[in-house]
């Protein structure tokens, strides 16, 4: 069962502290199987501020975002949709890995987060961004989408097109852009398809801000 400590992000906008106190947070059970909270890292300065699902087995290890494959072909479209990852600010919609050990117990396998969980992890999310206040908020995939934009927001319906985002977060999502998360583009039967589209979703991201 989760309990409270370290549930709630503490009233500040500085990083160094949320991402202290998020490394204590017993806010719902993923803290009891995974390694560390891997909290979002990048500038304060960031104009865009990247949200995705959760970290997988190599963030898990690492305490660092997207450092695995879809971490690789995230920073391989940034560079080609004109983006400096070290410009932005890169995070998850929830901060521990979820998974599943495999027969064998040696293998973790990547679970989806459930709806809890994310709106568990929401505060945190919503410090990080009170603390950078974006000018445009990137979604990656379904799950991080959902996350600020209600969980009847579809991708499918609204891909790479600038949206609003519903009035209790619009103060600190002046503007939203989702698209695939970059392990959906590693699982594409057209792998090469997949990488562009998802690339052209980055470059139209990159323009609403021009």
């Amino acid at each position: 069962m989760p309990d409270s400590r370290g549930a709630e992000p503490p009233d500040t906008t500085d990083l160094d502290r949320l991402r202290s106190a998020a490394s204590g947070c017993h806010g719902c059970p993923l803290y009891q199987d995974a390694t560390q909270t891997v909290f979002g890292e990048g500038t304060p300065e960031a104009k865009i501020l990247v949200v995705g699902e959760q970290p997988g087995d190599k963030e898990d290890l690492a305490g660092e975002p997207f450092v695995g494959p879809a971490g690789k072909l995230l920073d391989r479209a940034f560079e080609e949709a004109g983006f400096d990852r070290r410009s932005l600010y890169v995070t998850n919609a929830v901060k521990h890995f979820k998974f599943k050990r495999d027969e064998r117990g040696k293998r973790r396998i990547h679970q989806k987060p459930g709806r809890t969980e994310v709106v568990a992890c929401r505060p945190w999310l919503l410090a990080e961004l009170r603390a950078v206040r974006p000018d445009l908020v990137l979604l990656l995939g379904a799950t991080a989408a959902q996350s600020l934009l209600g969980p009847k927001f579809r991708i499918t319906a609204h891909r790479g097109e600038p949206v609003d985002a519903p009035a209790d977060v619009a103060d600190l999502v002046p503007s939203a852009v989702a698209t695939v998360h970059p392990s959906a583009v590693l699982r594409a039967p057209d792998r090469d398809e997949a990488y562009a589209a998802f690339v052209a979703d980055l470059k139209a991201a990159g323009k609403t801000l021009r």
